[in-house]
């Protein structure tokens, strides 16, 4: 069974449209606040590609009006499932920015699940979005993606991550995070968080993003530095592993 659907989110962010634009239709841009290593063909008919460890999405760039409207759809499944996205930017006065995020498709399957995520999910990467253009403005992030290994459940693997980063529940908004990965100590403030599924930890040089689902944890993180990518996965892998242990 199929379903139709959309969603709509709305922002305002404390950048002009032209940092804006940056962010949400340039690779670099995108990698600096959403998961995985993004490349975008700066055109329309221009090709789009997400990457993850094993994973790899295309997508056709289908508007492009810098700096105020981005649009782009992913290849269709075998079944028909697709989505698509579309950024609407406008600036304000005193040189913020309005963003409205549109996100619809064709979903399959378990589409209410799949639906309930997405509701909850899209608000918490736009304020990532807003983080990165506050905290971090003109600046490239390398992504790192790790995964944690399965739990029983997604509030036992909620519970393993909070205390993990020196954290007690329930998590808020400013809460103090202090832990060491890889024999480095860091220390961040809580930025976002959605308990059992989504913890974000914003420290000097990164936006660190915990990410769950079904009783696993991965990360999205963000590192404002010069590191190698493959390097620091394999130690955030290590450091879940142990959490988990």
């Amino acid at each position: 069974m199929s379903h139709e659907f959309e969603l709509t989110h709305d922002i305002d962010i404390a950048a002009t449209p032209e940092q804006v634009w940056d962010a949400i239709a340039t690779g670099p841009g995108i990698d600096s606040w959403f998961m995985g290593r993004t490349e975008v063909e700066p055109r329309v008919g221009g090709r789009g590609t997400l990457t993850m460890p094993g994973f790899t999405a295309e997508s056709t760039v289908t508007a492009w009006e810098p700096p105020h409207r981005f649009a782009y759809k992913g290849a269709p499944a075998e079944d028909g499932a697709f989505m698509a996205f579309e950024y609407l930017v406008e600036g304000r006065d005193g040189g913020s920015t309005a963003l409205r995020l549109v996100h619809s498709g064709i979903m399959t399957g378990d589409w209410e699940e799949q639906y309930d995520a997405l509701r909850k999910g899209n608000p918490l990467y736009l304020r990532t979005l807003e983080q990165y253009l506050v905290h971090f403005p003109g600046r490239a992030a390398v992504p790192v993606t790790a995964f944690g290994p399965q739990q029983s459940d997604q509030e036992q693997a909620w519970a393993g991550i909070v205390g993990a980063v020196g954290l007690t529940g329930p998590v808020s908004e400013g809460d103090k995070a202090q832990f060491t990965v890889g024999g480095r100590d860091i220390v961040g403030v809580v930025d976002v968080a959605l308990e059992p599924g989504f913890l974000g930890v914003r420290t000097d040089d990164a936006l660190l993003r915990f990410v769950g689902g079904g009783g696993m944890i991965l990360t999205g993180h963000h590192i404002f530095a010069d590191i190698d990518q493959a390097t620091a996965e394999g130690t955030w892998s290590e450091w879940l592993a142990a959490v988990y242990a």
